[in-house]
């Protein structure tokens, strides 16, 4: 049932009225500290439904390789219901939504951790996402403190696809602030993450990925020097808000500029668009064989990138187990290394065995940190074995 009305009368009203300034509102979105109490729950707004063209995009966009994100029919012989949208797609979005609660006043995103992907999403699902403040560290003499947060995506049934913590550094304010959005509903989290993998046993098909991607093709200690490089232009822009980010460190030139530190300057190329231009530089070599990826055990942006940034990935083999019982396919674990503006054999030369030590950690051992060094995470896939 529709109602009808008449249209509204055209007419101009403002130069009948003067403004008013001392009536002026300037909304702020984002928390300070002090509103980020511990067990309470942000339910982000809008949600957005991933349509087919929109997937393919971003898969492209970002360098994929793996046919489930890019053939539907592949990824229904590997029993899927359709094409699969790719996990970092997935894990953009579900971040980039609950900025606007959680870390858009945000100084840092200081890592991610126990990233699950637990359910494939497909074409035309819908996905919202909703936080919950694990823990807050309060500094001394008013510094900025450290909040863990834990952010789930939902589908349009409700049921959970995506689930990770991540620490955001976030100054005091000496107050809360008004609240932008409906708090304290339902978290349906998993204490312990299940993963959902199609029943398909094989056989594969074996024509549409190389044949040095197995199971069988890695080994433990294995370091694999990616060789394409990838110039982040001022599509970083658009690409930022595309996917729902709405931190302004990654499109306001003004606001990053006002800034003091290593983050000010230019804008700052969102960090998940980072991660996910290098996940597909290394796609190629490391993951296109994959029929899940499980997720990310640890990670960091330990230096950032600006427009005009050519982007380099190095992998190196953590780990091997068999995989589920009756599938043909195996648990491999890899640590992806980011680096910028110098080529990934070069870095390699120059810096040997520190690229894989966590700068954290550079300093206790006595080494300094690498400069160009931008990206380090550890991720776990289930790959194929050969057919």
């Amino acid at each position: 049932m529709t109602i009808k009305i008449p249209y509204p009368k055209f007419e101009e009203l403002a130069p009948k009225q003067a403004a008013d300034i001392s009536k002026a509102k300037s909304p702020q979105y984002g928390r300070v500290l002090e509103d980020l109490d511990e067990g309470e729950v942000f339910c982000h707004p809008r949600g957005v439904t991933i349509d087919r063209a929109f997937a393919v995009e971003f898969a492209t966009e970002f360098m994929e390789t793996n046919p489930l994100y890019l053939n539907a029919e592949f990824a229904k012989a590997h029993g899927f219901q359709d094409l699969v949208v790719s996990p970092l797609m997935v894990m953009n979005v579900a971040l980039s939504l609950g900025v606007q609660n959680d870390s858009e006043k945000a100084i840092a995103n200081l890592g991610y951790y126990n990233v699950c992907f637990v359910k494939p999403v497909y074409p035309g699902e819908t996905l919202r996402s909703m936080t919950k403040v694990l823990k807050r560290e309060v500094k001394e003499g008013g510094k900025p403190g450290i909040a863990t947060i834990r952010t789930i995506a939902l589908n349009q049934k409700e049921e959970l696809v995506l689930q990770y913590d991540r620490k955001i550094m976030v100054a005091p304010a000496g107050k809360k602030s008004e609240p932008s959005t409906i708090a304290g509903q339902p978290f349906p989290e998993m204490a312990e993450p299940t993963v959902e993998i199609p029943s398909a046993k094989g056989p594969y098909p074996k024509t549409f990925t190389g044949v040095r991607t197995y199971f069988e093709d890695f080994q433990v200690g294995d370091v694999i020097v990616h060789a394409n490089g990838r110039t982040i232009t001022d599509e970083h822009y658009p690409w930022t808000y595309r996917v729902m980010n709405t931190h302004p460190l990654h499109f306001d030139r003004l606001y990053s500029t006002a800034r003091t530190g290593a983050m000010s300057g230019e804008p700052i190329v969102y960090g998940g668009l980072v991660f996910a231009w290098l996940a597909g530089l290394a796609s190629r070599d490391t993951t296109e064989n994959s029929l899940i990826d499980f997720g990310y055990t640890e990670g960091y942006h330990t230096q950032p990138a600006v427009s005009g940034d050519t982007v380099y990935a190095i992998s190196r083999v953590l780990a091997k187990s068999e995989g589920p019982s009756g599938l043909a396919a195996g648990l491999v674990t890899f640590q992806l290394i980011g680096v910028k503006n110098i080529r990934a054999n070069q870095a390699l030369e120059k810096f040997g065995a520190d690229l894989f030590i966590k700068e954290n950690d550079k300093k206790k051992l006595g080494k300094e940190k690498i400069p160009e060094k931008i990206f380090e995470i550890e991720r776990r896939v289930l790959i194929k074995k050969k057919p």
